[in-house]
């Protein structure tokens, strides 16, 4: 049996287990099942998955969770220690106990997928699948034959939300690994604001796969702080394909923070379609041992008068992997639009790669459009005027690692993510470097009182 008829076999013995659902999505879910036989998994020879080898995930042997059981006490110590509303998910299975949804302010509806689809399965129907159809990867075609749970969002006209909104994703160490298709669809209407963190985290031991896709669709005037922080077990794969639409004078901001995960694959779109849109791209990827992580991200700037900035850096230790695809593409007649794209890669050691490969397609003539990356070790010199001002070489080392990343962490706006992240790449950093303490130390020096 192919590797593509392992998981067709395993969508159909699942099919047979489920109730009635509404024509259209077991439709869908024909169609995915469809394309997806037909694509099969991608290979190196396809040229967006060149430097990605999923085979890993295409001979896997993997279930689907049937419980959400986790224990509350584990639960708490992988949990962003903030006040926040909190949709969880264990293994891709709805969580209602380790949710906090109460006192939602007017204007907000938040939703794990199977109860919205209970309540207007209509009202999802037409959003659900519009921007990442079938045909964009062999993963979306994938996630559609098994889509089944996740995320609702809507925020309504002018509603400003307060609080953040947590949609969490947690991994068990199951004796049999285990996978999950899950959506998040955040529908954000005009004037409205929010700030959406997902969370992808799970117990040390496990080696599960997640498939996830993510649509927002960002109303005229619509602002959204969207924050991807991705901490799952080393033993873990993880596809996201992330496709953003943005109308007239509307704001998405992306923080894609990258720690875990065997195998991660992000994909991440924008569509600029109105006069004054802005998109924002700030990344953060580590890896170690032999992780491979893979972004790419593409800035569609369909309209004029719109605006996008890229930032993405990787530090790189061991024998880990990173790729980096970022292409910006101008449409004809969208004139005056500003594009700037750029990565910078650090790598701690000799055995560490990195493939980076911006873009830019422009067909208009008034444009501001830039693009760069680089790669290098520390810098030697500026070690060496760490060390003539009394640090030790390993410290200097390491204070240095965190510098470079914290230009990135300094546009994080949630201390408690930015802390979160500094923590673990410290955490991560060799024992020479021995960096722990030294952040705990200068976090506890910014505290108040």
């Amino acid at each position: 049996m192919s590797d593509t008829q392992t998981f067709l076999e395993t969508l159909n013995q699942h099919r047979q287990s489920m109730g009635p659902e509404p024509t259209w999505i077991a439709a869908r879910r024909q169609a995915g099942a469809a394309r997806f036989e037909a694509m099969g998994f991608p290979t190196r020879r396809d040229e967006e998955w060149k430097y990605t080898d999923v085979r890993g995930i295409a001979q896997g042997n993997f279930a689907l969770a049937d419980s959400a059981d986790f224990s509350q006490a584990t639960a708490a110590t992988l949990t962003l220690p903030l006040e926040a509303y909190r949709l969880t998910f264990v293994d891709g299975v709805f969580s209602a106990s380790l949710s906090d949804l109460e006192n939602l302010p007017e204007g907000l509806q938040v939703l794990p997928l199977s109860k919205a689809l209970e309540a207007n399965h209509e009202a999802v129907g037409g959003p659900l699948g519009r921007l990442t159809g079938v045909e964009f990867s062999p993963f979306a075609a994938l996630n559609t034959a098994f889509m089944e749970e996740g995320a609702v969002i809507r925020i309504g006209a002018g509603c400003v939300v307060e609080k953040p909104i947590i949609v969490q994703f947690m991994s068990r160490a199951n004796a049999q690994p285990t996978m999950c298709h899950p959506r998040v669809l955040v529908e954000a209407a005009g004037r409205s604001e929010a700030t959406l963190i997902e969370h992808y985290i799970g117990e040390k031991d496990a080696q599960n796969f997640t498939n996830v896709v993510g649509e927002f669709m960002l109303d005229r005037g619509a602002i959204l702080q969207h924050y991807k922080l991705q901490e799952a077990p080393l033993g873990d794969y993880h596809v996201a394909s992330m496709h953003v639409e943005q109308n007239r004078d509307s704001r998405y901001t992306s923080y894609s923070l990258n720690l875990g995960g065997a195998l991660v694959r992000n994909d991440l779109i924008s569509d600029l379609n109105g006069q004054g849109a802005e998109t924002n791209f700030l990344g953060l990827f580590f890896g170690q041992d032999r992780q491979h992580v893979d972004n790419h991200t593409k800035v569609n700037h369909n309209a004029p008068l719109t605006f996008s900035n890229e930032n993405y850096k990787g530090v790189l230790d061991d024998r880990a992997h990173g790729v980096f695809n970022g292409k910006v593409y101008v449409k004809r007649d969208s004139q005056k639009i500003e594009g700037y794209q750029s990565n910078q890669n650090l790598l701690l050691s000799d055995r560490a790669r990195i493939d980076a490969k911006p873009e830019l397609e422009i067909y208009a003539d008034d444009v501001k459009c830039s693009h760069g990356t680089t790669t290098g070790q520390l810098d030697e010199e500026a070690v060496f005027a760490l060390r003539t001002r009394g640090i030790d070489e390993a410290t200097a080392r390491a204070l240095l690692t965190l510098a470079f990343a914290g230009e990135v962490l300094e546009e994080v706006k949630l201390d408690v993510v930015s802390e979160r992240v500094e923590l673990a790449v410290a955490g991560k950093l060799p024992e020479r470097f021995n960096l722990t303490g030294l952040v705990e130390a200068a976090s506890a020096l910014n505290e108040p009182g």
